[in-house]
């Protein structure tokens, strides 16, 4: 995902900017993973092979996320209680 379309972006719930922390690039910049984070509502958003998921709470699957987000944790020293909100 290219950092100009990231920036185009706002969190589906309440149409807020969303801060971007990136874990991983590629040679051309673009993201491959990341989190995006809405300060005001405080939801957390990964980008997985540079595709955001951003579905509503209720379509969410922790489980498919939580391998992730203990890779990253491990790797990134992130608290994982944070992302998954």
């Amino acid at each position: 995902m290219k950092l100009n379309t990231i920036a185009k972006l706002c969190c589906p719930f309440d149409k807020q900017d969303l801060q971007l922390k990136i874990l991983a690039q590629d040679v051309e910049q673009n993201i491959l993973e990341g989190i995006l984070s809405c300060n005001t509502c405080k939801r957390n958003y990964p980008i997985v092979y540079g595709v955001p998921i951003m579905a509503p709470d209720e379509y969410r699957q922790t489980a498919l996320e939580q391998p992730i987000l203990d890779r990253w944790a491990k790797d990134y020293q992130l608290d994982t209680a944070k992302l998954l909100g």
